[in-house]
């Protein structure tokens, strides 16, 4: 079995020595801080192996009161145990009401502690283990649900209630995630039938069939709240997966009710200069090329393929109010963009709209790829929710929403599309032309193996653009991801776990978009 790990924070750690010595020499491992900001910041870096922390509540700065709520905002079922000198009740109220998991008085002996840790751990273990059987007896349910022939709605709410038991073993490390694992590989395998079948319907122009998409998410979503008292910002984080958007809600719920949580399935490819572009134009990409074919890029053009955003949104707002309305569009791609939308948010309460589209976790999926120490950090689903949450919690963008504090704000948090952690090798062969993504492919003459993929012929079907009269799309399911037979083998080990998009996942196509008022 795993130690016990502890974290202790108090401004006289130095003094606690014997005590630290003496649960390591009952088999615990303690770390410390001095203060509740480093007792924070610790604590975010090593939520995972942290199972306990004890807080002196009067530790000068950030008080063990204060620091309590920030350590449970990051993980609220971790036991904290509160030291204090202080015995006046409303301390104990305070704490108590704070969901302490005890309360223990200086001087403590090492004895009390030892005590307070046994009645803990045994605690933790028993939700624990009624995590793992709550699930367990759930689990038929979600198959049953998953293999019963779902509509697009029902699929969201099988897929919102996988991520919600994701979440929780996160918190208490049930025996069971490799179970949940298979149960999302094979809800993925029953989407992508499900996607197959319908996913022409959904985009053609005369039937309006199916639920919300990239092209009509802002129409139906967004646009319909705009101009309507309080200024509106929406907030565009790219390749956002759903799971993602709940680690940091928390976060964004201190300062913004959540009103509405709702969801866009993204286009086909589920990339961005497909799905973004769709999302801004209020188009599918075959009919922006036609408007504006001087605008939009294919695969195999040279240029960015996103630029002209802004562009695309101006058209999208000219056609749907009639009287204008005052926006802004503002781009985060670095550092510097970050610092400045800290210093000029404020600005944005002069706009009836304002679009900020913030490109970080698209630079983590893909640094991920190239990097071997953020695929340390980031080697499963967990850990990628870990790392998201705690860049956002140190981002511009949290610091930019905190300046909104005590302004009538009306706020709307989605995405373009998601990511999946790609894990099933699939050959395919094609010409030079053929694009180089790992989840879709368009090119002249592919080969590739049918049962893998959603292939079409035709793209003007799926409101595609063809770069040229031979082209075929192939989109990839589930977990699959393309490679050439050239140095297969160290291609495979190089891609193999890392997260991609483009193709057809529940984490890819299912996208929140999620409406908050200022509280």
């Amino acid at each position: 079995m795993d130690k016990i790990k502890i974290l202790w924070a108090d401004d006289e750690i130095d003094m606690l020595k014997p005590h630290l010595m003496f649960l390591q020499t009952k088999g615990y491992d303690v770390v410390t801080a001095s203060n509740g900001h480093d007792a924070v910041e610790t604590y975010l870096e090593q939520s995972n192996d942290i199972d306990v922390v004890f807080l002196d509540e009067s530790m000068p700065g950030l008080t063990g009161l204060e620091t309590l709520p920030k350590i449970k905002e990051i993980n609220p079922v971790v036991p904290v145990v509160m030291i204090t000198k202080n015995e006046a009740e409303h301390v104990m109220e305070e704490a108590i009401g704070s969901q302490i998991s005890d309360y223990l008085i200086k001087p403590v002996n090492p004895n009390q502690i030892l005590l307070t840790l046994k009645k803990i751990i045994d605690n933790k273990r028993l939700v624990r283990e009624k995590t793992a059987m709550d699930y367990q007896q759930e689990f038929r349910q979600i198959f049953m649900q998953i293999t019963g022939g779902l509509d697009h709605v029902e699929w969201v709410d099988a897929y919102k209630k996988i991520v919600s038991w994701e979440l929780r073993l996160d918190a208490n490390q049930a025996e069971v995630g490799d179970i949940l694992a298979q149960q999302k590989e094979q809800a993925n395998v029953e989407f992508s039938k499900y996607v197959v079948k319908n996913y022409f319907d959904w985009v053609d122009k005369n039937k309006e069939v199916g639920p919300v998409m990239s092209h009509s998410m802002m129409r139906k979503h967004i646009l319909p709240h705009v101009g309507k008292g309080a200024p509106t910002i929406v907030v565009l984080l790219d390749n956002l997966r759903y799971d993602q958007w709940k680690v940091i809600e928390p976060f964004i719920n201190e300062q913004f009710r959540t009103e509405n949580e709702g969801y866009f399935f993204s286009i086909l490819p589920t990339a961005t200069q497909y799905s973004r572009n769709a999302i801004f134009a209020g188009m599918m990409p075959v009919d922006i090329e036609q408007a504006f074919p001087d605008k939009w890029k294919n695969d195999t053009d040279e240029g960015g393929k996103n630029l002209f955003e802004d562009f695309f949104l101006g058209k999208q707002l000219e056609r749907v109010f009639r009287k204008g309305v005052k926006w802004e569009y503002i781009k985060v791609t670095n550092v510097q963009h970050g610092k400045d939308l800290v210093d000029d948010i404020l600005h944005c309460l002069n706009n009836d709209l304002t679009v900020i589209v913030y490109n970080f976790i698209d630079m983590l999926s893909h640094a991920r790829t190239e990097m071997e120490v953020l695929k340390e950090l980031a080697g499963d689903e967990r850990a990628y929710r870990s790392l998201t949450r705690s860049w956002f919690l140190h981002s511009p963008l949290w610091a930019a929403l905190q300046r909104l504090q005590g302004r009538d704000v009306q706020l709307f948090v989605t995405t373009d599309h998601g990511t999946i952690r790609v894990q099933t090798p699939s050959k395919v062969v094609g010409d030079r032309e053929t694009t180089t993504n790992l989840r879709y492919k368009v090119g002249r003459n592919l080969q590739y193996e049918p049962k893998d993929v959603l292939a079409i012929k035709d793209p003007k079907q799926a409101g595609l653009p063809r770069p040229n009269i031979s082209s075929t799309f192939i989109f990839a399911k589930e977990d699959f991801f393309f490679l050439y037979p050239n140095n297969y083998n160290q291609y495979f080990n190089y891609y193999k776990n890392t997260f991609q998009h483009g193709g057809i996942s529940l984490e890819e196509m299912i996208c929140p978009v999620v409406r908050l008022r200022s509280k």
